[in-house]
């Protein structure tokens, strides 16, 4: 069954390589969506797929890449939409 959730992430999560860490993250697991910088210092990802992948991917942010330092990830589960075809960093 097909999910989609959407990750808030805070902390030392910009200027890391925080998003292409992402989006090798997410293309390992075949999900689809999409994670971009705010500019209130945090990233937000929205990612589609199966749940078990989903788990995966939020494991995977909740460490981040050794840059960074991840002090908090807000999950909220979302409608599915089908429209993404890959996932991009915006």
């Amino acid at each position: 069954m097909r999910v989609a959730r959407k990750f808030l992430v805070s902390g030392q999560v910009q200027g890391v390589g925080f998003r292409f860490f992402a989006q090798d993250a997410a293309r390992r697991d075949g999900l689809s969506g999409h994670v971009s910088n705010h500019a209130d210092g945090t990233v937000e990802a929205v990612a589609e797929g199966e749940a078990e992948a989903l788990d995966r991917f939020e494991r995977a942010l909740r460490r981040g890449p050794s840059r960074s330092r991840v002090e908090r990830v807000l999950v909220d589960g979302v409608e599915p939409t089908g429209l993404h075809a890959g996932f991009e960093i915006r």
